[in-house]
């Protein structure tokens, strides 16, 4: 099984490359089921993963023109903020045994892997579910949603080492303006700062497999060079369909996995 995780590994930033999000939607589970790294560990393991892959991603997108810093930066601040609160004080917290329904004791990791499932499910239709464009001149920075919002994304990256991207995507168009091409640049630098931060805290507090981590990070930079190669013959329109039924299908699985396995 190692050997299949250490292959999809490279998947990571292949969806990074092509479609600007999606990678942390990987990561996890990834870590959990093929690895067998417990859920708390594999969310923080996702932060340092999909960080850095995000921020050589984002560096590209900053030279070509295509990253926006200073929406960045605002929304960063929010999101970086709450990512280091839910880290730091929400998610210690929480106790390993939470609750039980009739004979089945909900435990931390259990929890952490059914938000992640209904999370991919949220992200599977956002990303299958067609959606007209959105001109950047039609549109007027609005950054009373976009400060919520960076609520929002700071919570499911602190709590599910997801960085959101499906969700940063539509508000950088919707909110900003922004054309898709510098939504998905800037969505990159959001999550490499709101990842490697969050990451950071996690550093100083748990024993970490640094050879593991690394080996992950660079077989995720090798699909993150393939899939930037391939953004611009592939119509993107395509590919991020394609993901999301694979993603629907995934969530689908960890449903069923954590609740009748």
């Amino acid at each position: 099984m190692e050997i299949i995780g250490y292959i999809l590994s490279s998947f990571i930033g292949l969806s990074l490359g092509l479609i600007g999000g999606g990678g942390s939607i990987l990561t996890v589970p990834l870590l959990v089921y093929l690895f067998g790294i417990s859920p708390v560990v594999a969310t923080s393991y996702s932060l340092f993963i999909v960080g850095c892959t995000s921020l050589i991603g984002a560096i590209r997108k900053h030279r070509l023109g295509q990253v926006s810093m200073k929406t960045a930066l605002l929304f960063g601040i929010t999101s970086i903020t709450t990512v280091i609160v839910t880290r730091s004080y929400l998610l210690p917290a929480l106790p390993q045994n939470l609750f039980s329904v009739g004979n089945v004791e909900v435990t931390k990791s259990m929890l952490t892997m059914l938000l992640f499932a209904l999370l991919m499910l949220f992200a599977s239709v956002s990303m299958i579910r067609k959606r007209k464009d959105v001109s950047s001149t039609t549109k007027n920075t609005n950054f009373l949603p976009l400060v919520l919002y960076g609520l929002g994304i700071g919570l499911v990256t602190g709590l599910l080492g997801a960085g959101g991207g499906f969700l940063l995507i539509p508000a950088l168009v919707l909110f900003v303006g922004m054309d898709m091409k510098k939504a998905v640049g800037t969505s990159l630098a959001i999550i490499a700062m709101n990842s490697i931060l969050g990451f950071l805290g996690d550093a100083f507090t748990m024993d970490i497999n640094w050879v593991f981590l690394l080996t992950i990070t660079l077989l995720s930079l090798v699909g993150l060079f393939v899939g930037i190669a391939f953004s611009s013959k592939v119509p993107a329109r395509k590919l991020k369909t394609g993901f999301g039924w694979f993603v629907l299908i995934m969530g689908i699985f960890i449903l069923i996995k954590e609740v009748f396995l």
